[in-house]
């Protein structure tokens, strides 16, 4: 098992990454300009069904609807890769290297990333008539991917907790620089044993807010997937950046929290 000093060097890289996403906030501005030209544009069967996906995110979060993932399936191929470990669970994979974790997360980025890329490629083909199939798959893989990002870390996404945090790296991922800090600070105390599942609801600030934020987030990276054949390039490029942002932030967030669980665990034991 990791000593207590390969704990904290974790903690050191994962605090430099929040560190780096601050200076993101120019681009994120300046990325939010378009979204007023593209409400005009869209079509309204691509904003109700943009609509449609935010009341399904609140679904998701109450009681995971169907964009629950096979639990199982994901613990066997945790357990084929972690052989040396028992695994019966999905509590017991908290328990296997941290190192681990980040190789097993890094490889399901790389697959979902180029699943949603080639996603991105194929519907741009269409323009806005397939622009209406893309953004529900990304929206799936997104949570796919997020969830399992969960159970690599050995936290249960059927868990009403885990579904509230998911939707959090969701905001954080797609969030500008003071929306990032508050997230932060909000998920901080997710190893705190008096933080429930409705504290963190209550956290997330009004479902309008999530609402908002995702849906620009949509907005200007879909706005060149819009325009037909030019829309391969843009599409392939949207659904990767989306992926890749989103995925990175679940595997930071995620690690910081079972760092501090395991830092805990080593503090007990010397105690």
């Amino acid at each position: 098992m990791e000593s207590r000093a390969q704990l904290q060097q974790y903690l050191q890289e994962i605090e430099k990454w929040e560190k780096e996403q601050q200076g993101l906030w120019f681009w994120e501005k300046l990325g939010r300009i378009p979204f007023v030209l593209l409400d005009k544009l869209t079509p309204s069967f691509v904003q109700k069904k943009i609509a449609l996906l935010m009341d399904e995110l609140g679904s998701y979060i109450q009681s995971g609807g169907k964009y629950l993932i096979n639990e199982q399936a994901m613990i066997a191929k945790i357990r084929h890769y972690s052989s040396n470990w028992t695994i019966k669970d999905v509590q017991d994979i908290g328990q296997i290297p941290v190192h681990h974790m980040v190789a097993l997360s890094e490889q399901l980025q790389q697959e979902r990333v180029k699943l949603a890329t080639v996603q991105g490629a194929s519907t741009g083909i269409g323009g806005i008539f397939t622009l209406a199939i893309d953004i529900p798959f990304i929206l799936g893989v997104a949570l796919k991917t997020l969830q399992e990002i969960a159970i690599i870390h050995g936290y249960d996404p059927n868990d009403k907790m885990e579904r509230v945090f998911i939707i959090k790296c969701l905001q954080f991922a797609s969030a500008d620089i003071v929306g990032k800090e508050a997230i932060l600070k909000d998920i901080s105390s997710m190893h705190n044993a008096e933080h429930t599942s409705d504290t963190m609801i209550a956290q997330l600030q009004g479902w309008q807010e999530v609402f908002n934020t995702y849906r620009d987030q949509f907005g200007w990276k879909k706005l060149f997937q819009m325009i037909p054949v030019v829309g391969i390039v843009f599409g392939a490029y949207a659904n990767k950046g989306m992926i890749q942002d989103i995925a990175e932030t679940g595997n930071m967030l995620y690690r910081k929290r079972r760092v501090y669980e395991k830092l805990k665990e080593a503090d007990g034991k010397i105690g």
